[in-house]
């Protein structure tokens, strides 16, 4: 019998996941550099901290199930809500702000379709501690250096949800929290219907719609116009200047929603070339969770970028180190070994585990492109030294075993 993987997952063979790992080691070192601290946080976690985040419904969502001693549990969705409750767990004493990132793979229960999986990789980044123009604009030129050092263009595009919070105030939650999806999806139709059930004032409806298409990089006395000069928009007029000193290209965009209902501020998401429809890779914002989970009033600001998507049009390709064949007689075998224990801690190096014959073996080394070919053989032996073959220009030296370790690495 033939067991298939699962639907809505992969594998990957060695050279997709050596590239996969160069570019996540990119993308680390970044982060990183920016000052931020890795973690890692369990594969599984109770059903409560997602249900208490996004509601009942997205149980539909999950990879959910209950365990032997009866627990509700799941495999997670996403990282913010563990992020926020291992620091509710283990770090509220800790100096602030708190500035960590995380690489993992998460888990829905939803249609495969390109560049959607049911388990999928996330880079994200959780700064905690911090309401400050600062913080934010650090995490969105975080997020965008992030991408280039990856070698992916794309549109940074950022919003203020303040604003249409504002413009909505007279409005009932779960009314303002159905706008928000709306608008988030841009279903401005469906925007327009629940408008004209909740029977909307003209002038709201007019407003809404005019914020919403706004778009562009002198926008703010546009927006002015509308909700009037809001404390928030002075904070975020501070994170835009802070984002000129970082070099930041962007563009103002304040239909940006999220569709979450704990993001409180500054959003923003970036949209890549080369990815047809679904083509959003990074989308994050200012939020407040960490109340919602046992912990205190603490404002935190991230992002996630989705690394899969990211790999259908990172162009980074890793070096490839250069690989050795040790290749010898069934006599001399043991020194081979011992030779190939020096040369690995300079280079990759093959030794025969088939039986080969001298042959065989160098057939092999030709096989898998081996770079260089050294032969271990009695004549070597007794001159203390090795043949290296260049496999490449075909050229064959004898050098003592310091003298191919300085060529080959």
């Amino acid at each position: 019998m033939t067991v298939n993987k699962p639907r809505g997952t992969r594998d990957f063979l060695p050279a997709d996941t050596a590239r996969r790992r160069y570019v996540e080691s990119i993308m680390r070192n970044v982060a990183r550099n920016w000052g931020y601290s890795e973690i890692i946080t369990p594969t599984f976690e109770h059903l409560d901290l997602f249900t208490l985040k996004s509601g009942e419904g997205i149980v539909g969502e999950l990879y959910n199930f209950t365990d032997k001693g009866g627990r509700e549990m799941t495999l997670r969705p996403e990282l913010t809500a563990p992020v926020m409750r291992l620091y509710v767990n283990e770090l509220q004493s800790f100096p602030k702000p708190l500035k960590l990132f995380y690489f993992e793979n998460c888990f829905r229960y939803e249609r495969p379709q390109k560049g959607r999986f049911r388990e999928f990789w996330q880079f994200g980044v959780e700064l905690i501690g911090s309401g400050k123009p600062d913080s934010d604009a650090e995490v969105i030129a975080l997020a965008d250096a992030m991408l280039k050092a990856a070698g992916v263009k794309g549109d940074l595009k950022i919003g203020n949800l303040a604003v249409i919070r504002t413009l909505l105030s007279g409005l009932e939650p779960e009314i303002v929290s159905k706008v928000m999806r709306l608008v988030d999806k841009k279903e401005y139709a469906g925007l327009e219907g629940l408008l004209e059930e909740i029977g909307a004032e003209e002038q709201l409806k007019s407003d809404l719609f005019h914020l919403i298409k706004l778009e562009g990089r002198y926008i703010l006395p546009d927006v002015k116009e509308i909700v009037g000069n809001l404390p928030e928009l002075v904070s975020f007029e501070k994170t835009l200047k802070l984002l000129d000193a970082y070099g930041v290209d962007y563009t103002l965009d304040f239909g940006i929603a999220r569709g979450l209902d704990y993001y409180t501020g500054m959003v923003f998401e970036v949209y890549a070339e080369g990815l047809g429809a679904q083509k959003q890779v990074c989308g994050g914002g200012s939020y407040q969770l960490i109340k919602l989970f046992g912990g205190g009033d603490v404002p935190s600001t991230g992002f996630g970028i989705g690394f899969d998507r990211i790999m259908e049009i990172c162009p980074l390709t890793p070096p490839a180190p250069k690989t050795l064949v040790l290749i010898s007689k069934p006599d001399v075998h043991h020194e081979a070994i011992r030779f190939a224990n020096e040369l690995r801690k300079h280079v990759p190096v093959h030794i025969d585990l088939m039986e080969r014959n001298f042959k065989a073996q160098f057939s092999y080394a030709n096989t898998i492109n081996a770079d260089y070919v050294v032969i271990v053989g009695e004549k070597e032996l007794e001159a203390g030294k090795l043949t290296l073959r260049d496999m490449v220009s075909g050229e064959q030296e004898l050098l003592t075993l310091e003298e191919i370790i300085e060529k080959v690495s």
